[in-house]
């Protein structure tokens, strides 16, 4: 047997740089895809429709890529030829995407970055819990939030800085995409590349060989990390009762709203419980027949299977997360409605206040870098579930703390705290997660954790326009304040997650 040895901190560094060409596309996407749908023509009201993409593509994607390159052992490794491969996909995307000459070609080309963009992004998860010992996770999850937090804020200023120190020009003839815009994704595609260009050449991976005296290393020293198993043979009554149980969910909610008739993105929440009861007959039915030794199977039967810790903490991730969707949503309509007392968004007020929203954003992701490198001290004196909790605390107060506060200048303090939590999400819950997953199943466990992150969003979709009409009069405010709400319970949450490791944090 054998113990993971320790890393220096500039391996970490290179083994994380990746991250911070995977954040350049995540944040070109989300602050300028709707403007590009916009310019070629797309509906205000079906944004959100075009936008299925980001959660659809991660609910899909990561689980496949992180099943298949659990089995992959090559000339790169076991996770980097996804992240190459990724990249490289990704980068020739944001080179397209602000040339689409129609909308729809920029839709279909948003799904085909997100799903790249996914490719990359999974196996880096994994990859700190392959190369790291259980005492540095939280600083190599750190390490990865220092990198989205400063990724996210240069990129999301790339297309200003093209405008105000470059000199190129913002605006452009209808139906065009400026070229502030179009140098801004050149920029982010070449970052994309080299960053993750960087960890491929500068990091390595241990083989499977290795991964597995490893295992046994981490079995002996924790015992309630031992990871007990059940084929998929062991749980065809689970299959048929849960698969039951959401069919008839799904189908009587959709029959429900189409009886009553509710809004339609309603839908989206009963038709994905329909789909996912299908899912698990055909998995029984596959199983049935003895055909379990194929992906869909096997992705199912982890699912059914997964350690207590990562069930605890898909409970934390699930509210954690619909706040966090619901901040991204409404912020800015809670800030120009409330403070700014406008929903005139062809003013010049109501632009003032969006204006000012940007920068609160990029206030928060800059804090979390900075702040990341804290977490690992706080959780070496305390541990890492009250360091997420505090962290959490602080975030769902500085949401709920938009309703109290009439100046905006104000509001950059919540943002500080919001930034702390922010950082915390980033890290904790997968430096937690990973000292219960089974090496060998690493990349599946953490594509499936994933799901915990694109179902709220889903869910946030799905229901809060809802809400918002039927009980707060369109008031936007109440749903910053549901997701500070929100938050305090995954504060709660998280103390009830089992760390199996926590002493060596």
């Amino acid at each position: 047997m054998k113990k993971k040895p320790v890393l220096s901190f500039w391996q970490i560094w290179n083994m994380s740089f990746g991250f911070l060409g995977i954040q350049f596309g995540f944040a070109l996407q989300n602050a300028n895809a709707s403007r590009i749908f916009q310019t070629l023509g797309g509906d205000v009201d079906r944004l959100a429709l075009y936008w299925l993409a980001a959660p659809v593509t991660g609910l899909i994607v990561q689980p496949i890529i992180g099943h298949y390159s659990d089995k992959t052992w090559g000339r790169l490794g076991r996770r980097r030829p996804y992240f190459l491969s990724g990249a490289i996909l990704a980068s020739l995307a944001l080179l397209f995407m602000p040339n689409s000459p129609v909308l729809w070609i920029a839709v279909g080309t948003l799904w085909i970055m997100d799903a790249s963009i996914n490719i990359s992004m999974e196996p880096f998860r994994a990859f700190v819990g392959d190369n790291l010992p259980s005492e540095q996770r939280t600083m190599g999850f750190a390490m990865q939030s220092f990198f989205i937090g400063t990724g996210a804020v240069v990129a999301s200023f790339l297309p200003y800085i093209m405008t105000k120190w470059l000199g190129i020009s913002n605006t452009a003839p209808e139906g065009i995409i400026p070229n502030s815009v179009k140098w801004s994704f050149y920029i982010g595609g070449a970052v994309f590349f080299l960053a993750v260009l960087w960890t491929v050449i500068h990091s390595k991976e241990y083989p499977p060989e290795e991964l597995k005296e490893f295992e046994k290393e981490k079995e002996v020293s924790h015992p309630a990390a031992r990871f007990r198993y059940r084929e998929a043979a062991e749980m065809m009554k689970s299959f048929t009762t849960n698969g039951a149980a959401f069919l008839i969910t799904g189908l009587v909610l959709c029959w429900f709203i189409f009886h009553k008739n509710l809004e339609k993105e309603l839908y989206i929440l009963g038709g994905g419980l329909a789909v996912f009861g299908m899912i698990l007959f055909i998995t029984w039915l596959l199983t049935k027949t003895g055909k379990t030794r194929n992906g869909l199977v096997e992705i199912i039967s982890d699912l059914m299977n997964m350690p207590k810790t990562m069930k605890q903490l898909a409970v934390v991730q699930f509210f954690s997360w619909f706040a966090l969707f619901a901040m991204w949503i409404y912020t800015t309509a809670a800030v120009t409605g409330t403070i700014y007392g406008t929903s005139d968004t062809s003013g010049e007020l109501y632009n003032k206040g969006a204006n000012w929203v940007g920068v609160l954003f990029g206030v928060y992701n800059g804090f979390a870098a900075i702040f990341a490198f804290t977490l690992p001290v706080i959780a070496k004196y305390t541990s890492r579930k009250i360091t997420h909790s505090i962290s959490l605390v602080l975030g769902g107060l500085g949401l709920m703390s938009f309703y109290v506060i009439k100046d905006p200048n104000v509001l950059l303090l919540p943002m500080v705290a919001i930034g702390v939590a922010w950082a915390s999400i980033l890290s904790m819950p997968y430096a937690i997660l990973t000292g219960s997953l089974p090496a060998e199943k690493m990349g599946t466990y953490m594509g499936i954790f994933n799901f915990f992150i694109v179902i709220p969003q889903i869910l946030a979709a799905s229901i809060l326009g809802f809400f918002m009409r039927h009980f707060f009069e369109n008031q936007a405010i109440w749903a910053l304040v549901a997701g500070g709400i929100s938050m305090l319970v995954a504060a709660l949450a998280v103390m009830l997650v089992d760390d199996v490791d926590a002493k060596k944090t």
